[in-house]
């Protein structure tokens, strides 16, 4: 008897490693690795993934497989592969590793149909279980006996297909389609004896005798102006035929994408991509960092090396930002590479997301452009991976499976043997570090195309506004500028990196601010519903009109939000049609795509907005862009703080004057003097990365020492502080001398959700046995972690997030 080794859907210690299942003989030849199986597992019926197939177990008494989930794997071989080095890497569990490969919608419920893709007769028993249909339920098949072996062959073969209905909500989208059931004489019949008093059916039955083809019940609804009401007699004397349609999600399916021409390449383009393409051709695997200016025409050099992996007949991975998968972004590739690219982003339903990836799945696409989750396409003969804006921390993912998607596209790549391409115009200083180094190969793009000129950036000292007395967010320089470009009907963007209307509300009589009740933060004021929130644990409560302390009506809004700058303009300069982008206004689907849509037609002077402005945005009629308040991200308590402010006001500076009009900045701030602001009003990476590293040497931070950042958290504040103290003692007598183990210190955020949170964190160069020591610590607490409401620990080996 053959027999599966299983993973099974247990997170925990004691089951993170395969369990040996039977194989009953009618599922032999169809369970292989990378199937879900239904199997038993104590007294339950649980999934589980195949990773491989052995020929014995060491066991006497096996149980069988219950039921096969897929008749083809979900997971390709080298994706189990993969699974298997991301546990070991994260210290995850195996089987939330292979989990985070799928889609969401994989984890429903299903129903299997078989279809019948030829009109050919099957040479085997099962042409007649069809008999004259196309599609069948699947079991039927299995009530058949007929063998899973012969199913496979037919599948193998392309003549027969297993679609899978899923039961949850996202699923199939399907419309109800009507049609005439009898020809137009019997409808004349039908007419004449229909009363004069039924007028909407008269109308819909002398629509069916001008059409004969089928209309979707909708339209027919909204062209006759009536409702189902008036329909469903018809339906029961059997005039019309009312049944159930498919309709394939495809977010951008009624959009006719415009093919475009790859563009003749500058001097400096062709030179970073002739060592990309030879990668490509020698089927070599190099990692190469391509550090170009904003506008510089990095995505053209993305495109033609994408071209180059499609030409010899491989596949592509094309990371974006989540903010950057603007619409422009994806017209670019459907409109160079047409229906061979599928797209994967969480704007999409769960339904459209599954659609994509079976697009993948079953190769009838040869890219795929998505956001991080995106790495783990089921491609099997990748030629390229391609990482935009690669210092964005939402290429790490910050909860259970903490992978960051960098390093997933360079260990799939060296297995393909193909290159990886990490581009950027501030890369992250790791990145950088290792160019630096030679570990990776560094190509530059210092000119913007079309030689347009890097936008002039004029630093304003809101210090020296105060002195003057001008108590408003807007400097005189900012608010002249934004009124010159109204004049010229040309267009501004506005960066603030903070939603809501005020960072804080405070009584002016006794200084009490208003907290969340179950996070140690103060709630943010929304004007729109005069309502404070809390944007960590969604708690709300309605806006006081007198201090819950000391009963005073004096209650003030500190700080400011996109909300209140909005308000401010339109006192300022009413004329000015503004577009606000924040978390608030693009929650419902398509409205990010809207409102952009609407600033590029010009409806719009302004463009307000948050971090999700920052990037890939393309408008030639942008001239002026502000920074409202540069120094929000430095007063953050993160060694980073420096590099993400460079990064910001780089990135939103070149969203300014990309085509023939030329662009300015203005970035207002309380520290000019900082050299994270100065350096990036003047373009100056090179800098930068000198001054920050010798900063990171000092402190011993990343690049000079690696990080592992362990937070506790329990609702028990004393319980909380004596782990972490067993954790900090636990490592500091295992680890060498030359590791620093900090802490336990309280998080900047202490207390989120009720729960508190402290910890500790080890700076190290070399430290072999860390991940076993890890290892035994979560074992150790593995029962108090189990229990309702009991005890986290969270151990990040790359922090991005340390508040």
């Amino acid at each position: 008897m053959t027999i599966a080794n299983v993973i099974v859907d247990v997170p925990s210690q004691n089951t993170n490693r395969p369990f040996d299942y039977g194989i009953p003989e009618k599922f032999e030849g169809i369970v292989q690795p990378g199937v879900r199986v239904i199997i038993p597992f104590g007294p339950r019926k649980i999934m589980g993934y195949v990773v491989s197939i052995s020929e014995e177990s060491d066991f006497s008494k096996i149980k069988n497989i219950i039921d096969v989930l897929d008749v083809t794997p979900v997971l390709t071989e080298e994706l189990l592969e993969l699974g298997k080095w991301l546990s070991r890497k994260t210290l995850s569990y195996y089987i939330s590793c292979l989990q985070v490969m799928l889609p969401q919608v994989m984890k429903a419920k299903y129903r299997k149909e078989l279809w019948k893709l030829t009109d050919e007769y099957l040479q085997s028993d099962l042409d007649p279980l069809f008999d004259g249909r196309a599609v069948i339920d699947y079991e039927e098949f299995e009530q058949s006996n007929l063998s899973y072996k012969m199913l496979r062959k037919h599948i193998d073969d392309g003549e027969v297909d297993v679609h899978y209905e899923v039961k949850s909500r996202e699923t199939k989208k399907v419309t109800s389609m009507l049609e005439p059931q009898m020809d137009t004489m019997q409808l004349e019949e039908v007419l004449v004896d229909l009363s004069k008093q039924a007028k909407k059916q008269r109308a819909i039955v002398e629509y069916f005798m001008d059409h004969k083809e089928p209309i979707t019940k909708k339209q027919l609804l909204q062209t006759l102006g009536t409702t189902a009401a008036s329909v469903k007699p018809l339906v029961k004397q059997g005039v019309l035929q009312e049944y159930e349609q498919e309709v394939f999600r495809d977010p951008y399916g009624n959009r006719n994408f415009e093919r475009t021409e790859p563009f003749p390449l500058t001097e400096e383009q062709s030179q970073a991509i002739t060592p990309i393409l030879s990668s490509i051709e020698q089927r070599q695997h190099e990692v190469f960092l391509l550090h170009g200016v904003t506008g510089s025409g990095k995505t053209e050099v993305y495109l033609q090396s994408i071209q180059q992996v499609i030409d010899n007949g491989k596949e592509a991975i094309m990371l974006v930002p989540e903010i950057a998968l603007t619409p422009q972004m994806v017209e670019r590739f459907k409109g160079r590479f047409g229906s061979k690219v599928a797209v994967l982003h969480s704007a999409l339903s769960a339904g459209e997301k599954y659609d994509e990836w079976r697009k993948i799945q079953r190769k009838e696409v040869q890219v795929v452009v998505g956001a991080r989750s995106a790495i783990f396409a089921p491609f099997s003969n990748i030629g390229i991976i391609i990482i935009d804006e690669e210092h964005e921390n939402s290429y790490k993912q910050e909860d259970r499976t903490r992978y960051h998607a960098r390093d997933v596209a360079i260990e799939r790549a060296s297995r393909h043997g193909s290159p990886v391409v990490l581009g950027s115009a501030t890369p992250a200083l790791e990145s950088y570090a290792r160019a630096a180094k030679g570990n990776y190969h560094l190509l530059t793009l210092s000119k913007r195309m079309n030689n347009a000129v890097m936008p002039e950036v004029e630093l304003v000292d809101m210090r020296e506004e105060l002195h003057e007395g001008n108590r408003s967010m807007f400097s005189r320089v900012l608010k002249e500028k934004i009124e010159a470009r109204l004049a010229r009907r040309e267009q501004v963007v506005l960066f603030l990196n903070r939603r809501g209307y005020s960072t804080f509300v405070m009584c002016r009589d006794c200084g009490h601010v208003m907290e969340c009740p179950h996070c140690d933060i103060a709630l943010t004021y929304h004007k729109n519903q005069n309502r404070l929130k809390c944007h960590y644990c969604s708690h709300e409560e309605p806006m006081p009109t007198e201090c819950p302390e000391c009963e005073s009506k004096t209650i003030r809004y500190f700080g400011t939000g996109t909300q209140k700058v909005e308000e401010v303009l339109q006192q300022l300069i009413p004329e000015a049609e503004v577009i606000r982008m924040d978390v608030d206004t693009t929650r419902r689907k398509g409205a990010h795509e809207k409102l952009l849509q609407q600033f590029g037609d010009k409806k719009a002077d302004i463009l307000l907005g948050t971090q999700m402005i920052a990037k890939g945005l393309d408008f030639g009629n942008v001239t002026l862009v502000g920074v409202l308040a540069a120094d929000a991200l430095l007063n953050l308590p993160d060694f980073r703080a420096s590099e993400k402010t460079f990064q910001l006001i780089t990135q939103v500076s070149g969203r300014a004057g990309r085509h023939e009009k030329p662009g300015e900045v203005i970035i207002q701030t309380y520290t000019p003097e900082h050299y994270s602001v100065e350096l990036a009003s003047q373009y100056e990476y090179e800098q930068f990365f000198q001054e920050e590293m010798k900063l990171r040497k000092a402190f011993n931070y990343p690049p000079y020492y690696f990080l592992t950042l362990f937070t506790v958290s329990h609702p028990n504040e004393l319980k909380v502080q004596e782990v972490t103290q067993k954790i900090v003692q636990f490592m500091r007598q295992k680890l060498s001398d030359q590791s620093m183990v900090l802490g336990p210190t309280p998080s900047a955020l202490t207390r989120i959700n009720n729960r508190y949170r402290y910890q500790c964190m080890v700076k190290y160069k070399k430290e072999p046995e860390q991940r076993k020591l890890v290892e035994r610590i979560l074992h150790y607490y593995e029962d108090e972690m189990k229990q309702e409401n009991g005890l986290q620990i969270v151990v990040d080996f790359q922090p991005y997030q340390l508040m």
